[in-house]
């Protein structure tokens, strides 16, 4: 069938208002761009068209090899969209920004919010004290840190410290601004951060043979000095930013209206767990949703236990093909204005939609909030450190994101997106195997702000064995090290913002420098115990230990946990840690061997 017919057809049925309005607009710019769409994409248009769709090849043609590089329609966008201030055309290496449903370039957009000056809350809105305890653990944490690279390492080591300090001084400044990205184009260049951490160790040997260590001494201090660089950094980026962004939420006003919102779970083999996942979103406090239910494909009792619940969710079923067409194919029958995302072993809290809405209404860029996951079956060594894990790293780490607006990763367990940015953004990708990383990127490439919430809840069931964690980290850490591959460009084009400025590069960071740097600082403290400089790796090791127990006292206080958490604290500087750097630097080989990254994930226990 001639595809001219189905994009008539089409177009046909967005003027008679058929099916859903943005779902038709995201199709009508696919065909007309030639790309690829999706079997459930397929039976859509055939049903809103009233006709079956038959040898059409929408793979889209491999023309680029005959342009001329100096041809410069290859670097406009094939479907144009105009600046709704200047109205002239967007290319696509300008930098665009979506306000009020409508397209203009980032220069246009300043002059048109400026103009509109629209409210964010502040602290008139609602009465908020900052918690003293919080403020005070923060002041320890610094001071201690500050006084232990003085005291101990020295004055001149302390000034290579001070480096990264001012680059945390740089971002905290950046962030008082706009809460939207100010992203602009620009010529390529690599983050300024990445760029100090990376050329650290050289600065740091250079300080210490200045400082008059032998050659001897000088390679075991300058890596234990590259990773309490690398610490100092982060701890004072991330501890005072996160105390702002408790501080900024607590704030915010209860959500004043309620959009219709969708929340959609894809399951495969869930029997042990659905039952309690369905029932709990059953029980959420939200007076306007949908529960769309996506079997795909399982072959135990799950969908059979969910149809138990068709009277009051929409249960649906397809073959199986890999959670990204679950969700995509769950997405077709949403009719809200805001997608939630919910894992089949995840049980939300009563108010967590309540809150997860309330993060849309900051601002009307934000495009994704992230909820608060924890771990709900707390039995044993290996689960109490993943709930530790979870804690600190939500309440520290993306609690810094999220003052930037660029949290990277909104989790599949508990994940809301507005449909609208969803749609243009693509549906979810096969092309990796953690496809909520994945697509969260792609919508911060577009310049749109990701947020989280730490009040919407959801408890998840972590792995309980060792076995089983080491199965889920598989692919998660390959999973994210394909979406930095994937998205590699970010990291030099400073036209994303904060994503190319600071996210992107701390994960990469996070999963392939962290790692390395873990492994050989370990092995470098062992061989300076063996030529007697004990004392030394003593005093590091114990600057490293209290740091992390007051960061991880502080993310308990600002999560209201359990305190008796914290005597699990050591672990995750010694035993789990290591095991953690270990899956990742597998994951990492594995990647440089070109092994095929599949699917694992840790069996049920259905608590």
């Amino acid at each position: 069938m001639d595809k001219k017919i189905i994009v008539t057809k089409l177009k046909n049925a967005i003027e008679q208002s058929l099916g859903d309005d943005g779902r038709n607009q995201y199709l009508l710019k696919r065909l007309n761009q030639n790309k690829e769409i999706i079997n459930s994409d397929r039976r859509y248009l055939e049903k809103i068209l009233d006709f079956e769709i038959t040898n059409v090849d929408f793979e889209q043609p491999k023309t680029h090899n005959l342009l001329s590089k100096n041809d410069k329609s290859v670097f406009l966008n094939p479907n144009m969209i105009k600046c709704t201030k200047c109205k002239t055309d967007i290319n696509l290496d300008e930098k665009s920004s979506r306000y009020q449903n409508k397209w203009y370039h980032a220069n246009c957009i300043d002059v048109v919010i400026q103009n509109s000056k629209p409210t964010i809350p502040t602290a008139s809105h609602k009465k908020s004290k900052p918690d003293p305890v919080q403020i005070g653990l923060t002041v320890t944490i610094v001071a201690f840190l500050v006084a232990s690279v003085y005291f101990i390492l020295g004055p001149l080591s302390m000034i290579a410290m001070g480096i990264g300090g001012v680059l945390t001084l740089y971002h905290v400044l950046g962030s008082t601004g706009k809460l939207y990205s100010k992203n602009k184009p620009g010529q390529k260049a690599p983050s300024i951060f990445l760029m100090f951490l990376l050329g650290s160790p050289f600065l740091i040997g250079t300080m210490i043979a200045y400082e008059g260590y032998t050659l001897l001494e000088s390679p075991v201090r300058i890596i234990l000095l590259w990773a309490l660089t690398i610490s100092f950094w982060s701890v004072m980026l991330f501890v005072p930013m996160a105390v702002v962004s408790k501080y900024r939420e607590d704030m915010q006003e209860n959500v004043k209206t309620f959009p219709k919102v969708s929340v959609v779970i894809p399951a495969y083999n869930e029997e042990k767990v659905i039952a309690n996942t369905i029932e709990g979103l059953l029980e959420t406090k939200y007076p306007n949703k949908e529960i769309i239910f996506v079997d795909d494909g399982s072959k135990d009792a799950t969908l059979s236990i969910a149809s138990r619940y068709k009277d009051k969710i929409r249960v649906l079923h397809k073959e199986n093909g890999g959670k990204a067409t679950a969700l995509n194919y769950g997405m077709v029958y949403a009719k809200g204005e805001i997608i939630v995302i919910v894992d089949a072993d995840t049980i939300i809290g009563r108010n967590a939609l309540k809150e997860i809405v309330k993060g849309f209404e900051v601002n009307e860029h934000v495009a994704a909030v992230a909820g608060n996951i924890k771990v709900r079956n707390r039995k044993n060594w290996i689960t109490i450190c993943q709930a530790l894990e979870y804690i600190t790293g939500i309440q520290i780490i993306r609690r810094a994101f999220d003052i930037f607006g660029s949290i990277t990763i909104v989790p599949g367990a508990l994940g809301a997106f507005r449909k609208s940015f969803l749609t243009e953004a693509g549906a979810y990708g096969k092309d990796t195997i953690v496809e909520d990383f994945d697509q969260t990127i792609k919508l911060l490439k577009a310049g749109l702000i990701t947020q989280g919430s730490s009040k919407a809840t959801a408890y998840t069931e972590a792995p309980n064995t060792l076995k089983d964690f080491v199965a889920q980290r598989k692919r998660w850490y390959r999973g994210n090290i394909q979406v930095l591959k994937r998205h590699s460009d970010a990291l030099t084009n400073p036209r994303f913002g904060y994503l190319q400025r600071l996210s992107l590069p701390y994960l990469f960071l996070g999963m392939v420098v962290t790692p390395i740097i873990g492994f050989i600082a370990t092995a470098n403290a062992i061989l300076g115990v063996i030529m007697g400089d004990g004392l030394y790796i003593l005093q590091i090791s114990a600057i490293f230990i209290v740091v992390h127990y007051l960061m991880t006292a502080l993310a308990l206080r600002i999560d209201k946990e359990d305190p008796k958490l914290l005597w699990y604290a050591i672990f995750l500087v010694f035993g789990f840690k290591q095991i953690v750097d270990f899956l990742l630097l597998k994951a990492i080989i594995e990647q440089l061997r070109n092994k095929k990254a599949i699917w694992t994930s840790a069996k049920r226990v259905g608590i």
